[in-house]
């Protein structure tokens, strides 16, 4: 990856969470934030967005780790690497439902926390390396008329047209923002703006394409969806505007 990696970390010991994010800065990483209580996971993710969660098993409150992975993994799908000082079966085979990426047993030595970490980017990179030709085999999404098949935690879901809101770029990959979920493709915006139905997409920004239909707000310089503001450029305006005519 060409930009500092985004590394959200969980862990309600304080001391341990700050010695963490002082190792990872340390490391060139980027620490989105410091959370204590599963709950409040979901909402950090969505505002930050970070490419790797560090997620210790045994948290205070409602929602332990294992069971806040799952209600992340509801809506986004990011590596998770647990931390975990009780790594008996019970909890090793609840974790490996949630398809984590690695584990790390407190104590753990820096090495151990580098180590796992450059494994999951490493592996990241290969799943988003654009010049690879079997990785877009495997992860380019399958579009009907009606509704587009996306890859998402190792299976193919089908995501309908009029539940998609916008799409985003993100480098030499694309973010789908549906009604309820996210899913992150394998494939530049410029590519999948070419296989969308133009009947119900179009692309307003060099980093957006939106769903003309879920439009609520049309101003000077951007287009609100959903409540999101998003960018519009001089140049296409008058496209959209002409889309909207005939809708």
């Amino acid at each position: 990856m060409d930009y500092p990696v985004k590394i959200l970390i969980v862990e309600d010991e304080m001391i341990i969470a700050a010695n963490i994010s002082l190792q990872l800065s340390k490391l060139g990483y980027k620490v989105t934030g410091i959370v204590s209580w599963g709950e409040e996971v979901l909402p950090h993710v969505k505002q930050n967005k970070p490419d790797i969660v560090l997620l210790d098993v045994q948290l205070k409150g409602k929602l332990d780790g294992i069971e806040t992975a799952r209600v992340m993994q509801n809506e986004f799908d990011i590596p998770i690497i647990y931390l975990t000082a009780n790594a008996d079966e019970s909890n090793f085979n609840r974790a490996k439902t949630t398809n984590p990426f690695a584990f790390i047993s407190k104590p753990f030595k820096k090495l151990d926390l580098q180590r796992a970490i450059e494994l999951t980017v490493n592996r990241l990179e290969c799943s988003l390396d654009s010049g690879s030709s079997a990785t877009l085999a495997n992860n380019s999404p399958f579009i009907l008329s009606d509704c587009i098949f996306v890859r998402h935690r190792e299976k193919m879901v089908k995501v309908a047209i009029q539940d998609i809101l916008y799409i985003e770029a993100e480098r030499n990959y694309c973010r789908i923002y549906s009604k309820t979920k996210e899913y992150l493709l394998v494939i530049t915006l410029k590519g999948l703006d070419e296989k969308l139905p133009d009947k119900y997409f179009l692309r307003i920004h060099r980093s957006f394409v939106v769903n003309i239909s879920h439009i609520d707000e049309i101003a000077t310089s951007y287009v609100v969806i959903a409540r999101k503001a998003i960018p519009l450029s001089k140049s296409l305006k008058e496209e959209l505007l002409k889309r909207l005519q005939t809708i």
